[in-house]
């Protein structure tokens, strides 16, 4: 539950916005590329060359994300509610775990 609505209610408003497979792909990506990047930044804190490649994953994963929007032709829903931002993360995990278990054979 996020601010009192459930789950499934932010992830079918932010579907919504997602319906073209090709920003699907664009996000399937982009969306673990800033996640991998914010870690790498928090140990370019130890490691300062991490921080290249983090800043480079991280602008990466935005394109990827514009692009895929600019596809769709719809904005990105945290444009209107930044709360978004944590629902696309949801979402994919969700996309990802739907891929796995459409995968796996039934018992």
């Amino acid at each position: 539950m996020l601010a009192g609505r459930p789950w499934s209610d932010w992830i079918q408003r932010y579907g919504q916005s997602h319906q073209h497979p090709i920003n699907q792909a664009c996000h399937l990506i982009g969306i673990p590329l800033i996640g991998v990047s914010l870690g790498l930044a928090a140990l370019g804190l130890a490691w300062p060359l991490l921080w290249w490649a983090a800043l480079g994953l991280f602008v990466l994963g935005w394109v990827l994300q514009f692009a895929g929007h600019a596809v769709e032709g719809k904005p990105p829903e945290f444009f209107s509610d930044p709360r978004f931002l944590l629902v696309g993360v949801r979402w994919w995990l969700t996309k990802v775990g739907a891929q796995n278990n459409s995968a796996r054979p039934s018992a």
